[in-house]
């Protein structure tokens, strides 16, 4: 859960680079976590977290990082009332049921005169997979929009850090781009991902639809629906279990070949409640493929944890086994966020067979 957001150069204002922009801060209490100011004691915690080198290893400090950085780090921090125009101020995670166990920190900067906030977080490897840096990431999101009145926030990390990047989408950051060979630690140099999110874009990210819609229906995609069919997006982390809709509408229009044949393409929008909210497409069963084949399903970001990739593939199991079909095949790509365990837990079946780094899996019809 850490990526390299510490030690950036500071972006000055335009408006005003001569002024230092400070804002105090208060501690804030979410379910599980306390984010408070900084103290001299958080010194050793500190320096027993970033001397890991499981998490320095996508983070901007070089290794060894010794007790003595972590005191003077933490002392910078602790005389500081908050978060700052052009440095990172460290804000420390401790557990709301016991608040002497220290988590994590969140680091946070502001910019551009206040305008603009920048985060990052690192958490100890025994805190890892439970949370809590998506839990503080959000509460610091909710006080730089709220309290801070920022217009924007930013953060970046390392392409090979994914959970990180999962972190950030769960607070409704987008990916904005990358930049290549930008991010120098000593001697190493790595692209650096740029996520971000504008006031207007978190305030839709809150008023998203969260429930489990009425009615989910499999429909045509048409000249009516065809654009919102198209801006239809997952988020950036999960690219490389789901194929974008220009991939998609590729490989629909020329679909590629199996076993010398091409696939015929079947393809839907998805709606949930009259709204289009994700594609599924399958290749039909032909004498060549005697199994419908379900080839790509996407669930736009902004409609995902309501239900409607299970209630999508009820629809399209139900319609195969109305034309006939005994069988549906689907290959997927393992890893954190692999749609692996919802397939699983549908009937899908490995087959042992290896489809281009794929593993492919069948589920028999009844």
């Amino acid at each position: 859960m850490n990526a390299p957001l510490l030690g950036k150069p500071p972006a000055r204002s335009r408006a005003s680079p001569t002024t230092v922009y400070v804002v105090s801060f208060e501690p804030i209490r979410t379910e599980r976590l306390i984010l408070r100011p900084p103290r001299l004691s958080d010194a050793e915690a500190a320096y027993e977290r970033r001397s890991l080198p499981e998490v320095a290893r996508y983070q901007d400090w070089e290794m060894p990082y010794t007790r003595e950085r972590a005191e003077r780090s933490m002392a910078g921090a602790a005389a500081m009332d908050g978060p700052v125009e052009g440095a990172g101020w460290t804000i420390t995670v401790v557990d709301a049921a016991a608040p002497g166990r220290i988590l994590g920190d969140v680091i946070v900067e502001l910019r551009w005169g206040g305008r603009s906030g920048y985060f990052g977080y690192t958490f100890h490897p025994d805190h890892w997979g439970r949370g809590y840096a998506a839990e503080a990431a959000r509460a610091l999101v909710h006080y730089l929009f709220t309290d801070v009145g920022v217009r924007r926030i930013e953060s970046s990390l390392h392409p090979d850090n994914p959970p990180s990047a999962r972190v950030l989408e769960a607070c409704g950051l987008i990916f904005e781009g990358m930049t290549r060979t930008s991010f120098w630690v000593g001697d190493e140099c790595s692209d650096d991902m740029l996520y971000g999110m504008t006031r207007a874009d978190w305030d839709a990210w809150c008023d998203r639809p969260r429930h489990r819609p009425g009615r989910v229906e499999l429909v045509p995609v048409t000249e009516t629906n065809r654009l919102a069919v198209g801006a239809l997006a997952t988020h950036k982390s999960q690219e490389r279990f789901v194929s974008s809709m220009l991939a998609n509408f590729r490989d629909a229009l020329l679909p590629p070949l199996c076993n010398g044949v091409a696939l015929v393409p079947w393809f839907r929008a998805i709606e949930a409640d009259g709204e289009v909210v994700g594609f599924i497409m399958a290749a039909e069963q032909t004498d060549a493929h005697p199994n419908p084949y379900l080839w790509r399903l996407l669930i736009d970001r902004m409609h995902q944890r309501r239900g409607i990739g299970s209630a999508a593939l009820d629809l399209f199991e139900h319609c195969c086994s109305d034309h006939g079909a005994t069988a549906i095949e689907v290959s997927w790509v393992e890893g954190p966020g692999s749609p692996a365990p919802m397939y699983r837990a549908r009937g899908y079946e490995p087959s042992g067979k290896i489809d281009d780094g794929e593993i492919h899996a069948i589920k028999r019809l009844t």
